[in-house]
């Protein structure tokens, strides 16, 4: 029986499988986000400065990288966590294809989760720093997009206002965990040491494998197209028009993609130099900052479900490329909100902590517009038998825009940060615009009618 044909056991209005695969993307979020919150503060404070000879690789790699001549740690910094973000994006294809073809998508998933346990784990020495990365990296792409393409694979392919809802739970237990995560690992990295903070991220996804696999009974077992091969003819011409123009939506998604995840790099540099993080009770890390984006989208996420249940209900929701559109615009104007903040201030520690922790939280208002319904979108509109495989195409846009976000940041020691977060909040604005002009014709094209206006 297809996936889209089962019929699952439900609670409160959605399958229970929805309920586990975010419990598990949650931990799993939640191991992932602390590390990457100590990542660019580690580099630039330790790692780069006093340890850099130790690192298996690391030496020949910037040498690579410097190929325009030397550069600083920051811009250093800022290149490798672009490219370790972006191909935390990119390996997404190739466990797609791997779910799609070889082993479906419980297996890959929790080989995901073993290889993203050992690689935090490695992440807790010096010598094994890069080789961390790269386990990282790989057991990523294996997890992340065949679990989001499972959770569509849970509701009828005509029930797209449900699957969004979904797809906005979902990512609810993502937020949850990239909110606390940072702050967990960021307090025990404050206490014991950096290692100690990376190690939290190794336990904690043991605890995202318990979940997946106590709630295996409420996913879709999709088999690989290759167990079913005499059942898979080729794409019909109508299923190719359809594949181009996801294809195009997920570019649409680019300069949001540039724009956001500024925060997590260089965002987290900028408060530790710029924001006066003093308290009664002492200092705040700054890596804390790097959960308070999802800390935003948990908040936001019940008032969006409920206000598109809302509209659903009057027939008069928004497209979800709408959706993508008004996202961008958002990020974009959290990006203005931190350039503003630090208008005409040439001291350092000096800005208030309340205009970063409102752009954080902006930004992840932003997010819960633009990618908990792109994934919707691709989920619902892509071909059965390539949906895996489509939403790791899905996270080319990331990588790309994660790559270019790293090279854009290697430019934040050679600008104010007025400037540079104007520049930064440019390129969302572009991208909204873009997308917003395009809605109509996007529309009528995934879902075969025209947008209702609200």
């Amino acid at each position: 029986m297809a996936a889209e044909e089962q019929q699952f056991e439900q609670f409160a209005g959605h399958p229970k499988g929805l309920y586990y695969l975010a419990f598990t993307e949650m931990w799993e979020r939640f191991s992932f986000y602390g590390m990457s919150a100590l990542l660019s503060l580690y580099m630039v404070k330790e790692l780069l400065p006093q340890h850099s000879a130790q690192v298996f690789g690391l030496v020949p790699l910037r040498h690579g990288l410097e190929f325009n001549g030397a550069m600083s740690d920051l811009a250093f910094a800022s290149i490798i966590y672009g490219w370790y973000a972006g191909l935390v994006y990119f390996t997404p294809l190739i466990g797609g294809w791997v779910a799609d073809r070889l082993l479906g998508a419980k297996r890959t998933v929790l080989i995901g989760v073993v290889l993203m346990s050992a690689g935090h784990a490695a992440m807790s020495f010096y010598s094994t720093f890069v080789l961390a990365l790269v386990l990282l990296i790989m057991g990523s792409g294996f997890l992340k997009g065949n679990i989001s393409a499972q959770v569509g694979a849970l509701y009828p392919r005509e029930d797209e206002s449900r699957r969004s809802r979904g797809y906005t739970i979902f990512s609810t237990g993502i937020c949850i965990g990239a909110a606390f995560g940072p702050v967990v690992s960021g307090l025990v990295a404050a206490i014991w040491g950096w290692h100690a903070g990376f190690a939290v991220s190794a336990v904690l996804m043991l605890v995202a494998m318990a979940g997946y696999i106590l709630g295996q009974k409420h996913l879709a077992d999709v088999k690989p197209v290759a167990a079913q091969r005499e059942k898979a003819p080729p794409l019909t011409p109508a299923e190719r028009r359809r594949v181009a123009v996801l294809l195009l939506v997920i570019a649409l998604t680019f300069p949001a993609e540039i724009t956001y995840p500024m925060v997590w790099s260089i965002g987290i540099l900028w408060v530790d130099q710029w924001v006066n993080l003093a308290t009664p009770l002492g200092t705040v890390p700054s890596s804390w900052f790097a959960g308070m984006d999802s800390l935003g989208s948990v908040l936001f996420a019940p008032v969006l479900v409920a206000l598109w249940g809302w509209q659903a209900r009057r027939g008069s929701e928004p497209s979800n490329v709408t959706k993508q559109g008004l996202g961008t615009a958002i990020v974009s104007a959290a990006a203005l909100l931190f350039a503003f903040s630090n208008l005409g201030v040439t001291t350092e520690h000096s800005i208030g902590a309340v205009w970063a922790i409102a752009g954080w939280l902006i930004m992840g208002l932003g997010w819960m517009y633009y990618w908990p319904t792109t994934m919707a979108i691709v989920s619902k509109a892509a071909p059965p038998r390539v949906a895996s495989t489509l939403m790791g195409v899905a996270f080319l846009s990331p990588f790309a825009a994660h790559v270019t976000a790293g090279w854009v940041g290697s430019y934040f020691d050679a600008m104010t940060p007025t400037m540079f977060w104007t520049m930064d909040a440019a390129i969302g604005a572009v991208g909204a615009t873009v997308i917003l002009l395009l809605r109509k014709v996007l529309s009528a094209e995934l879902d075969g009618k025209p947008e209702v206006k609200a």
